[in-house]
């Protein structure tokens, strides 16, 4: 049980760090004029992450869940997705954000993980909902959540994909790339 509560505060840290650097970054963006896109669906996504790491805990602990013995598996994808994280955020900079902050005729980032594909945090982030809970054998946590992040990502993707080809390059940048899932452009 101790190996749950260390994971789950790091996390759960880690969120929160991340929640200072996206409004320090909000702040610093809207201040060179950038605008937010998607606002009525943020207060969902919010929502969705918050609850997914309550059912979480209460899974672990109400159903006194342990680490399946394979644990290793999901926990090394789940420290992959970590690196690639921080990848991602570090590639974006100021331009990263848990909202859709966006600065018209800013120039699209094409580096790191944007290189290959337009959005590596949701990538990383489905990877997290499902593996985090797989680490502890929170199997509802794991499918609900997976399907709820789904139907989210499938509301904010187009309503940023949008706002950032009506204000940035990003439709001539991002062309070529994929959503989730590298591709051959050699061809």
């Amino acid at each position: 049980m101790i190996f749950f509560f260390i994971i789950f505060a790091l996390v759960v840290i880690q969120r929160i760090v991340e929640l200072r650097i996206a409004k320090t970054n909000e702040r610093f963006m809207k201040e060179k004029g950038a605008f937010e896109a998607g606002k009525s669906h943020y207060k969902w996504m919010v929502t969705l992450h918050v609850l997914f790491f309550i059912s979480l805990f209460v899974e672990v602990i109400t159903f006194h869940k342990t680490p399946a013995q394979w644990f290793w598996i999901p926990l090394c994808l789940f420290i992959i997705s970590q690196v690639v994280r921080v990848w991602a955020l570090q590639s974006l900079g100021r331009f990263w954000n848990t909202k859709i902050i966006v600065l018209p005729g800013a120039k699209v980032v094409a580096k790191g993980p944007y290189k290959y594909i337009r959005h590596p945090n949701y990538f990383i982030v489905m990877t997290e909902i499902i593996t985090l809970p797989l680490i502890f054998q929170a199997y509802i946590t794991a499918v609900v959540f997976a399907i709820l992040n789904i139907i989210i990502l499938s509301i904010r993707i187009p309503i940023e994909e949008k706002a950032l080809a009506e204000a940035t390059n990003y439709s001539h940048v991002m062309k070529s790339r994929s959503r989730f899932m590298p591709r051959d452009n050699s061809k």
